[in-house]
Parts: structure tokens; sequence; C-alpha cells
């Protein structure tokens, strides 16, 4: 089994420093790294379990998101939102390094770890995750999710399908989304000390909230980059 491996390692002022490498299997891309040994109460499926969750707490006892999300909460539960990081990542064989707020560094860990954690609302965003982007903006990520889902209608296609070219499915996914992370936020408010932590699921709802709506217009605004292309 290969493993595609993405590595987080973000540093701040007085020496603090949180490093999360993230195993991915090279195929599936679900994540191989082992949950913490202790688990805390707000990781139990049925505690703020989202009300478009289709796991059974019988046989999946524990929320695979919240799960996922032990070492980010742990790691920053003393480390104000706002505060300055240097970001380094890397993915493959490259090497990136930004500067940003600390839940906004935190967002892009938990959007690696949302996708590939096991969640069945997050499951989709997988191939995004293949070619991850940190710290990425909104006209990033629409673009991102658009080629996404376009490229995943163009398979169904080759396969006899019926494809969505109004990417109608792309909504919906973001509209369930927005319960899945409206919930975990309230998930980690339960966490002592997790401003952080839930400033960066916030941010991760703005764009899921927002998505849906501006999908058709945004898409207009990336027309012109398309000119160029045959008729």
């Amino acid at each position: 089994m290969g493993v595609f491996q993405i590595t987080y390692n973000i540093s701040w002022q007085q020496g603090g420093k949180a490093h999360f490498n993230l195993d991915l299997d090279e195929n599936s891309l679900v994540l191989l790294n082992k949950p913490a040994a202790e688990l805390p109460d707000w990781t139990d499926l049925d505690y703020c379990r989202c009300m478009n969750c289709p796991l059974n707490s019988a046989t999946t006892p524990r929320c695979p998101a919240a799960t996922s999300f032990v070492p980010v909460v742990n790691q920053f539960s003393s480390v104000s939102p706002k505060l300055d990081t240097e970001v380094e990542t890397i993915i493959a064989d490259r090497r990136i390094t930004q500067r940003a707020p600390a839940q906004r560094a935190i967002s892009s860990v938990i959007g690696v770890l949302f996708a590939s954690s096991g969640c069945p609302r997050t499951v989709y965003f997988r191939p995004m995750v293949r070619y991850h982007i940190p710290l990425s903006n909104e006209n990033e990520t629409m673009m991102r999710a658009a080629s996404m889902y376009t490229l995943s209608q163009y398979f169904k296609f080759k396969e006899g399908e019926q494809p969505d070219l109004e990417l109608r499915g792309l909504k919906n996914i973001y509209e369930e989304l927005q319960i899945v992370n409206r919930t975990m936020a309230e998930r980690l408010q339960a966490a002592d000390g997790t401003d952080t932590s839930v400033n960066a699921m916030i941010l991760l709802d703005m764009y899921a909230h927002t998505m849906p709506y501006q999908i058709e217009d945004s898409l207009k605004n990336l027309q012109y980059l398309f000119k160029s292309f045959p008729s």
C-alpha cells in the first residue's frame, strides 16, 4: 500500500510549534494516522450528532471527523485565533511557506482531515486533497471544487451515465457540508480553550455556506479565462 503524505509545520512567536504529518492511502486517500489513545466525549458519534449523518453508532461509535481533529485541538488549545503564524506545507516534492493567522492555518489542516477522515458527507472532496492547495482563498476553492465536480461528471458520461452539467449535485454537496460544519463547531465548543479550532470551523463554513449560492455567478466571473479554448 502506497502512502501519500501531507505535512504541516506551523510555528509562531516565542518558539511555539505544531507539527501534523498526515499519512493518506495513495489510492483511496483515507487517513492512515491512528487516533489518539484517549478520546474526549465530544468525539462520540451521538454527541451533538449531525442531523444528516448516515452512520450507525453501534458499528461506528466515534465520529470519524471529530476523532481526526483531536491532535489539532490539543496542540492549539492555548493559541489565540488571530496569532500570526508561519505555515510550511510539504506535499510530495513541493514545499510551500506562507504566513497566516492561526485560525486560517488550522482551517487548512482541518480541510484535509475532513475529507480523509471517513465522514460520508466529506468524502467527495478527496480529489481536492490529492491536489491540495494550502490556505487557498475563495476563488481558488471555487475553481478547484467546480473542476473536480465537472471531471467527475465527465467520467460518468464515459460510463454511459447522464452527466450533471448544471452542477446541481455540487450545490447539494455543499449544502450537506454546511450542516456538518455547524455541528462540528458545536462539538468543538464543548472542549476547553478551543477558540482557534472553532474559528477555523467557522471559516470553513463560510465557504460552504456561500458556495451553493455563488457557483453560477462565480463561474461566470471565471469565464474570461477560457476564451482561448476552441469552440
